[in-house]
């Protein structure tokens, strides 16, 4: 037992060590939190929109492209992915009616967003490259906030906020509070330049730099991790733009939130072991980044382990004092013959926790862009964010290093 306990706390100071990082991150950069560079000039800019069936919604994100108060925007490229519904013919419609729209279709299905994003590339010749998801509706000065930040060479690429659009389900609510959180702490990676992805529903790239890193690698399911990594890796910044919002959809059913997550445990992977050799080298990518993603990934397994370990010897336990029991009313083993300084770890767990559900508040009182919308988080959804929700990620990312060992890529 006394190896466990060192485990427990060893882990148990590895949480204490980035919560006080990133508290300390905030604390000395409050006042930056919604800061914008002003563009020194008018970037051009060409964003590119993969589509694949989705016709319910490609016309909205079109439209809000658009409407984009960015003067630098000069074109907008609907790539359809040889989409099975009525896609390609909105778009056509479409295009008819915006000069700056440009729709074009793949060969053939190129079968990931990555695919679909490199062939659209081949049709920009501005300065800057952007990229959103077909079901994504950036705000109207969304790219403007971002533009800025390319005033310095050295920045490959920009990415943005992520909000959840559908919030009627319970399950999307949920995800409404993790997209803030998430928002939150990849803003403050900002701070030290370690922002590990670009999200897909709306991020900028300088195209010198996208073209240096060869796009986006086709082979992998998380191709916006791997593509920042990969910016890393060939030394340019990459920054994030809190003030720049982009609204997302997310899955409203278990199942189908199930599939997402393990696609992008899986890409995870797979960066991951792409870029191990980097671990402790190529700057803040191998020193930083890199072991953050593995402490993660070893946290949440442990925390798997320790509580499957507990409630099985919990009910154990009870099954032997219940079944085993003698006529002299002694029993084959005892509630203390295996108790392990319970009163110790239970205090580091409290306290943990407690600057765990700080941290948390502290983020969501930080997505104040839409005051409205963060009145409408209560106690109950976060509380069964933290205490319920939480707890399936450490089974999808054990079902995830399963699926990739196996070589299994379905999803």
């Amino acid at each position: 037992m006394e190896i466990l306990v060192v485990l427990y706390l060893f882990f148990t100071f590895l949480g204490f060590y980035y919560l006080s990082l990133f508290s300390l991150i905030f604390l000395q950069n409050r006042k930056h939190m919604f800061e914008s560079p002003k563009p020194e000039r008018e970037y051009s800019l060409s964003v590119i929109v993969p589509c694949y069936n989705g016709e319910d919604v490609i016309v909205n994100t079109i439209k809000c492209l658009l409407n984009s108060d960015y003067p630098g925007l000069k074109k907008v490229i609907a790539v359809d992915d040889c989409s099975t519904d009525n896609s390609y013919r909105i778009l056509k419609e479409l295009e008819k009616k915006h000069s700056r729209l440009l729709v074009v279709q793949t060969p053939k299905n190129t079968g990931c967003a990555g695919g679909a994003k490199n062939f659209g590339a081949k049709f920009v010749d501005t300065e800057l490259i952007g990229f959103t998801d077909d079901d994504s509706a950036p705000y109207e000065d969304a790219i403007s906030n971002m533009g800025g930040f390319f005033n310095d060479e050295k920045v490959g690429a920009v990415t943005s906020r992520v909000l959840v659009r559908n919030r009627k389900k319970f399950l999307a609510r949920l995800q409404s509070i993790e997209y803030k959180l998430i928002a939150f702490t990849r803003k403050l990676f900002g701070f030290i330049e370690a922002i590990y992805v670009t999200n897909g529903p709306l991020s900028i790239y300088r195209k010198k730099a996208f073209d240096e890193v060869h796009g986006f690698d086709e082979k992998n399911l998380t191709e916006d991790i791997e593509i920042t990594w990969n910016f890393i890796y060939h030394k340019w910044k990459v920054h994030m733009s809190l003030s720049s919002v982009a609204y997302t959809v997310v899955p409203e059913k278990f199942k189908e939130w199930l599939k997402q997550r393990l696609r992008w445990n899986m890409g995870g992977i797979q960066t991951l072991v792409k870029y191990k050799s980097t671990i402790f080298r190529k700057g803040m990518l191998g020193v930083f980044i890199l072991p953050y993603f593995v402490t993660a990934w070893i946290l949440a397994i442990f925390g798997l382990c320790l509580f499957t370990y507990r409630i099985v010897r919990y009910l154990l336990l009870k099954y032997l004092t219940l079944s085993y029991s003698i006529e002299a009313q002694t029993t084959l083993m005892r509630f203390n013959d295996i108790q392990f300084s319970g009163t110790v770890l239970f205090f580091f767990g409290i306290i943990l926790l407690s600057l765990g559900i700080f941290y948390n508040l502290a983020a969501l009182s930080y997505s104040r862009k839409e005051k409205e919308e963060f009145k409408r988080e209560n106690v109950f959804n976060l509380v069964t964010y933290m205490f319920v929700y939480l707890l399936f990620y450490p089974i999808v990312l054990v079902a995830s290093m399963h699926k990739f060992i196996t070589k299994n890529k379905s999803w």
